[in-house]
């Protein structure tokens, strides 16, 4: 009886641990002011949602508890995963790397084309999640020998201080960190978050407001002020133009919009187009034709920037980066695979031109 009894003592001072490390609490939000009647208004992105009491904002993340709002997302990632750092992409961030991969549900914006509708466009109730602290997420890309961390797949954003979080760990440990976004947030957590992170990538995903008001729910004007302030804060910054044929590949809007990347960014950010493939609530448009990306790419050479790419392409010579100097082959890839290399510690290897982006 007393042997049972000891069992029964052990196994639920078992489960009692389990369940204190497994059930990760709630955050409460960094960014956001209280109002009456116990609502709040959320600050992270320019939605600025006014939240009442046990509901939840745009992006289904934050919810108002009490009068406080609360990440409900906090240590909650649907995916984590391992892949090449090329498919972000980031093409001049240590090219050939690895990455570990993270996302939780959800997005602040509603683009129609979203590959990752299944994870973007749910509740946190809706599909299955891993839990985990930002420790054991740094203590897995450590096991795993992965020198960078990549939050993307959904809306970085909308799990801000689970990243933020994660972030600040993995610089004391020497793990770089990447950011997929949107960029649709303000500039005070933008720039809170330039203080932790190593490189962002910003979907630019058009150069009009139209576009992005019916096809992305949102507005242009908040990701070009994020894009000034990523390169402000001198944090590796490269750009990606889903080219969507009907919706965003006018000839025009392209010019415009390489010709701004130009003045307020400068010419060697580097640009990448790629193709669309038919998904989601666009699946009658067709692919994009190789010939689109391909005059996209001469129109952002003509304005003069020097590092642009064509994505989604395998096997097209303009996945490859060159030389902006001696023009000769820098980095040889098919896909996401780096098959070649010749910048050394920075420098092309013939002509020794600096090469901008974070080689080391």
């Amino acid at each position: 009886m007393i042997y049972l009894l000891l069992l029964m003592f052990i196994y639920f001072l078992l489960l009692s641990l389990f369940m204190e490390k497994f059930n990760i609490p709630l955050k409460e939000a960094m960014f956001y002011r209280s109002l009456n009647n116990k609502k709040v208004v959320c600050e992270l992105c320019p939605r600025n949602c006014i939240i009442d009491i046990n509901k939840r904002g745009f992006c289904r993340n934050r919810q108002n508890i009490n009068g406080k709002l609360y990440s409900i997302v906090y240590g909650k990632p649907c995916s984590i995963g391992e892949e090449p750092i090329e498919k972000a992409p980031f093409f001049h961030f240590f090219p050939g790397s690895l990455r570990l991969t993270l996302a939780t549900v959800s997005c602040n914006q509603r683009c129609k084309y979203c590959q990752n509708w299944a994870i973007s466009q749910v509740s946190v109730e809706d599909v299955p999640y891993y839990e985990k602290t930002p420790e054991e997420i740094v203590e897995m890309a450590k096991r795993r020998n992965l020198k960078i961390i990549c939050f993307t797949y959904t809306e970085p954003i909308v799990f801000y201080e689970y990243m933020y979080d994660i972030a600040k760990i993995a610089r004391k440990e020497g793990i770089k960190t990447a950011v997929v976004t949107g960029g649709y947030i303000n500039p005070t957590p933008l720039e809170s978050l330039c203080k932790v992170v190593d490189a962002i990538k910003i979907d630019l995903k058009g150069f009009n407001e139209d576009f992005y008001n019916k096809v992305c729910g949102s507005s242009l004007g908040p990701v070009l002020e994020a894009l000034k302030i990523i390169k402000k804060n001198g944090v590796w910054l490269e750009i990606v133009n889903l080219v969507v044929p009907t919706l965003n590949d006018k000839e025009e809007d392209i010019r415009r919009m390489c010709q701004w990347v130009k003045d307020n960014l400068g010419d060697e950010v580097p640009l990448h187009f790629t193709r669309f493939f038919p998904q989601y609530q666009l699946t009658h448009l067709p692919p994009t034709p190789i010939s689109t990306l391909e005059r996209a790419y001469q129109i952002a050479k003509e304005v003069g920037l020097k590092y642009v790419y064509i994505g989604n392409a395998p096997g097209h010579p303009y996945e490859n980066t060159y030389c902006s100097h001696c023009k000769k082959l820098l980095i040889k890839r098919v896909g996401f695979s780096v098959l070649e290399n010749n910048i050394i510690n920075g420098k092309c290897k013939f002509c020794k031109k600096k090469i901008p982006g974070v080689f080391k």
